[in-house]
């Protein structure tokens, strides 16, 4: 493809300042790769993390040069500023997710972005606007690209780059598994597993923004103490390991604190049927996640005698089921910032990439107890 003078003098600019990037490969590509296709720009170029194939994210993943497309009349050119690295970008890596996009593909779901370029019916964004992705699948593990206006949500600049990269995914996961199945008042108590997750952290924080007590369980490590005050000061009222969710202590626990009305399960297995054994008469229990890897057990007793109901949850479908609903999305963003710029909702510890050490960033992605890693470009 011959390139236009502009676009020479650009890649010949990219290439001189780059020098960390020169080592890594450079392949051209159609720009099938994003996610719309509008023909080959002349002027413009990302930096992305690219798989062909399913696999082990470090392996699979690569660092690679892509050609943009025009900007649609109804699109926006946008430069990345954050995107985390979640356990759903790398199941899709991987190949294990409920949704997959065509290969190759661009790896990360969740980040925010700011706006560079609208096209010339894009009346809702503006150059400057910070944005997330509405849905998944748009790619964020990249330095630019071009985008439907349609496909991203405008967020205030006046937030943490690292809570806004952060928001779309475990904050409203959070803020929707505790508003939509139970009527939660102040001083009802809510349990959950998986606490110190960025989903337990954000639930811990918003119920606390309620007013609504939570008993939070962790799995037993070395930093067990360190990490049950971390959560207290978040507002957890209460963290306990697993194994003392058997014990008699918690008898005495409910003398004191209403049985919870609601839980919340991101491990599964065993883990998921003490959350039930504590369930109060007619509770809910919400899975989300299942990083056990094992099935939920429901004991007989607790349909029959305690009548629980047992429901399940994933962000993604809430947000299509919603899509035209404009106002859902928003005013659960907005509550969401509003409590970001009060100090009452925070990021879950990250550490902050730089894209061309992705691979160790995927590799401590999978490790367990390891900060959430985002790449920040």
């Amino acid at each position: 493809m011959k390139l236009s003078p502009v676009a020479s003098l650009l890649l010949r600019t990219f290439y001189r300042t780059s020098g960390s990037l020169l080592s890594k490969k450079r392949v051209r590509y159609e720009p099938v790769l994003s996610k719309n296709n509008f023909g080959v720009s002349a002027v413009a170029y990302s930096t992305a993390l690219l798989y062909r194939n399913h696999g082990d994210p470090s392996k699979v993943v690569q660092l690679e040069t892509l050609d943009l497309p025009h900007i649609g009349s109804e699109c926006v050119l946008v430069k990345m500023l954050a995107a985390p690295i979640n356990p759903s970008d790398l199941n899709m890596v991987q190949g294990t997710y409920a949704i997959l996009p065509s290969l190759p593909a661009v790896g990360g779901n969740e980040g925010v972005c700011q706006v560079m370029e609208v096209g010339d019916k894009v009346k809702t964004l503006k150059a400057g606007d910070w944005v997330i992705p509405r849905d998944a699948g748009l790619g964020t593990w990249r330095t630019a690209a071009v985008l439907k206006a349609d496909d991203l949500v405008p967020l205030p600049k006046d937030i943490p780059l690292l809570s806004a990269a952060t928001l779309g995914v475990n904050p409203c996961t959070a803020f929707r598994m505790l508003l939509d199945f139970e009527e939660l008042k102040p001083g009802d108590t809510v349990i959950q597993n998986a606490a110190n997750s960025g989903v337990g952290q954000a639930v811990i924080q918003i119920a606390a923004a309620k007013g609504i007590h939570t008993i939070n369980v962790i799995r037993d490590r070395p930093d067990l103490q360190q990490l049950s005050d971390r959560l207290k000061t978040l507002g957890a009222t209460h963290v306990f390991t697993e194994e003392t969710l058997r014990r008699p202590e918690m008898k005495e626990l409910f003398k004191s604190c209403p049985r919870p009305k609601l839980a919340l399960n991101g491990v599964g297995g065993k883990s998921a049927t003490e959350l039930l054994r504590h369930l109060q008469s007619e509770g809910t229990m919400v899975t989300y996640g299942g990083m056990a890897k094992l099935p939920v057990t429901v004991p007989v007793s607790a349909l029959i005698f305690k009548d629980v109901k047992i429901r399940g949850f994933w962000v993604t479908q809430w947000k299509r089921d919603n899509r035209h609903d404009e106002d859902s999305l928003r005013n659960m963003l907005d509550e969401l910032c509003i409590l970001i710029r009060a100090g009452k909702l925070s990021a879950p510890a990250c550490t902050e990439v730089e894209l061309p050490d992705f691979q160790k960033a995927l590799e401590n992605a999978m490790k367990p107890y390891m900060s959430k890693q985002v790449f920040v470009m």
